[in-house]
């Protein structure tokens, strides 16, 4: 067990013939002890310190420990984050590509109809030529047709009556 600045001041020792000079000696003890004081209250600053500085450590380490769980958490978010950015991008490129593909099936679709009614039209005007044709043609034939001359002598002999 160490001394104490107490055991120090206590401490008596024989005295014998021709010892020590008492004086001397006690001034010697009380030098140790102011010395011991000292050291025992520096010691027990020291130690505080420590203390203050480990649960400082330990306040940083806690820190450091926390920060480097953010920091990984950030990472994983930012990785999840450029995920659903790529599956939503993937996700808009495909509706996109629908998108166009109903387009332009719709637009071959159109044109189909389109020249299936341009025929049709065709069909009919040529129908319609033809007919007109005929029409035209008959029309003509009654003109050539000698139907006239009896209409006109029928109606000579009427104003004649």
């Amino acid at each position: 067990m160490p001394l104490t600045p107490l055991d120090i001041h206590n401490k008596e020792f024989s005295t014998g013939f021709r010892g020590y000079n008492v004086d001397e000696v006690n001034e010697f003890l009380d030098q140790i002890i102011k010395d011991m004081e000292l050291l025992i209250k520096e010691k027990k600053e020291l130690e505080e310190r420590v203390t203050l500085l480990n649960e400082r450590v330990e306040h940083y380490k806690n820190m450091e420990e926390n920060l480097s769980k953010s920091i990984l958490v950030a990472q994983e978010t930012a990785e999840e984050v450029k995920s659903n950015a790529r599956k939503e991008a993937q996700l808009i490129l495909k509706e996109a590509e629908k998108n166009a593909d109903r387009i332009v099936n719709e637009a071959l679709a159109k044109s189909r109809r389109v020249a299936i009614e341009i025929e049709e039209l065709k069909k009919r005007a040529s129908v319609y030529r033809m007919r007109f044709r005929t029409l035209l043609e008959a029309q003509l034939e009654m003109l050539d047709n000698g139907d006239w001359d009896d209409l006109e002598n029928a109606e000579t002999e009427l104003e004649t009556v």
